[in-house]
């Protein structure tokens, strides 16, 4: 995706100056630091995991050069179904003063269209912000639903005795196949 893709001039309600691309390894340390600062509400990553997963990961850029936000997804296998993909969001984060100007609608919009081309069936987000990502086409759903996300990703999460005890909400999307069929979660 190149930079050009995704314009705030585009997209309304973002702030004139922003600027959605695909992480580079330049971005990694920025990345790391502004979801450390976020850790009440984020679980962390190590500075090797963001590069490990550079790939994934998209950021808002502000004119200046500052990196004011990030958005990366996470694929999660339905064992012996690859049609049956789920595409995770992680690490949501936008800087304090750049929230509520659409620098998080636009980067979820663009990692939405990003997965677009990988056809997942399903996208989810453990979130705190269920208001937003109802906004964005998420509904609440039980978390016994997205139960390989859980075992693979939640497990080892230190923040929490199990997933079941995190206060993150779940929320899922249809996939692009059964948005283009009418169909719903």
């Amino acid at each position: 995706m190149s930079d050009s893709t995704y314009s705030p001039s585009a997209h309304a309600g973002v702030s004139a100056g922003i600027k959605i691309r695909p992480a580079t390894f330049t971005d990694a340390r920025d990345i790391y630091a502004l979801i450390a600062s976020d850790c009440e509400r984020l679980i962390t990553r190590s500075l090797t995991n963001v590069i490990e997963n550079i790939d994934r990961f998209m950021v808002a850029v502000s004119d200046a050069g500052e990196i004011v936000g990030t958005i990366a997804y996470q694929l999660w296998a339905e064992f012996g179904n690859p049609l049956k993909t789920t595409a995770e969001l992680q690490s949501v984060c936008v800087k304090p003063d750049w929230r509520k100007c659409g620098v998080g609608r636009a980067m979820v919009s663009a990692q939405l269209k990003r997965l677009e081309g990988l056809r997942v069936w399903q996208i989810i987000v453990l979130t705190f912000e269920t208001r937003f990502f109802h906004h964005m086409g998420f509904e609440t759903v039980d978390k016994h639903l997205i139960m390989h996300k859980l075992y693979r990703g939640c497990a080892n999460c230190s923040k929490h005795e199990s997933p079941f005890t995190c206060p993150e909400v779940a929320m899922a999307r249809p996939g692009w196949e059964e948005i283009e069929s009418g169909r719903d979660l």
